[in-house]
């Protein structure tokens, strides 16, 4: 038996998560098992989102996060990792330089990457080998600072597009106009000619919305569900969500944004049924980064 470490470090609008994973071989097959996920609330997207520039004081946030993250990346002796940024550093005018100062003082390099890309990291988990290839699935990721969706048909996808919509835009007030029109009308494009669209849902938000509106273990919510649990937390105030229902204090004032985009795409997509299979861009970064380890080391 062999055991490989990896790390990936997903730089969010509203947070930055650092994940230790174990590849184990044997007997010719591979487990991935999670380590350890450290999630650290910065929310670059309030500043970028709201005045196109990361502040200095959540810099200095950031790279003392990066110099941490350095440190136990160490201590895990870890094969190899990757660092993606996604819409906050993006449109960050002092993104480019922030990352040069996090490569030259924690030795971390950040990527940029764009919509297209953070939703094919995500496909290379490869859970589209589990869906049935007569159906057609719109796959949906919600974050702080904007909305990927791609259509799959087949395994495949055969659509992908990124919508600056997002729960820390809309808590700011910066949703560009006509964004909410623009899904709407993509969505009525592209689902109108097709029946039973299921729709996988990925974010953290998601997974928490599933945790209170599902007694199953079948990881999928029904419209009705989510449009019930969406209704029960718009009702109460953002200190029970923390007190009675156990929320950090920067996910109990995004949950509700985020239940209303993806009840919306739902809607305009005509679709009674999401799937949560638990995925994201960190476990799309490991499954990449040891594809490339094996590779490699078959070429030798």
């Amino acid at each position: 038996m062999k055991i490989i470490k990896f790390a990936a470090i997903d730089i969010g609008s509203n947070a930055i998560r650092l994940l230790f994973t174990n590849v184990i071989e044997k007997d010719g097959e591979s487990y991935l098992k999670k380590s350890s996920l450290i999630r650290v609330p910065i929310r670059l997207g309030a500043d970028t989102f709201t005045n196109q520039f990361i502040s200095p004081e959540k810099e200095e946030k950031m790279v003392n996060t990066m110099i941490a993250f350095r440190k136990l990346m160490d201590v895990h002796e870890i094969q190899a990792y990757r660092a993606c940024a996604t819409s906050a550093m993006r449109e960050a005018s002092n993104g480019y330089q922030l990352i040069e100062r996090i490569n030259k003082v924690a030795n971390i390099k950040i990527d940029i990457i764009s919509g297209k890309e953070e939703a094919n990291i995500i496909f290379s988990n490869k859970f589209t080998s589990i869906l049935d290839p007569n159906k057609h699935y719109l796959y949906v990721d919600v974050g702080g600072g904007s909305t990927e969706i791609s259509l799959l048909t087949g395994g495949k996808a055969h659509f992908s597009c990124s919508f600056n919509v997002g729960t820390i835009r809309i808590l700011e007030n910066c949703v560009p106009p006509n964004e909410f029109i623009r899904i709407k009308e993509c969505l009525l494009d592209i689902c109108s000619s097709k029946d039973n669209i299921e729709i996988i849902g990925s974010g953290g938000n998601i997974n928490k919305l599933f945790k209170y509106a599902s007694p199953r273990n079948e990881r999928y919510l029904t419209y009705h569900e989510l449009k019930d649990i969406h209704s029960l937390f718009s009702s109460i105030s953002y200190d029970d969500l923390m007190i009675k229902y156990n929320m950090n204090p920067d996910r109990a004032d995004v949950i509700i944004p985020a239940a209303t985009i993806f009840l919306s795409i739902m809607e305009w997509a005509n679709s009674n049924v999401i799937q949560i299979p638990k995925i994201g861009i960190s476990d799309g970064i490991i499954n990449q980064l040891y594809q490339r380890y094996s590779a490699s080391n078959i070429l030798v």
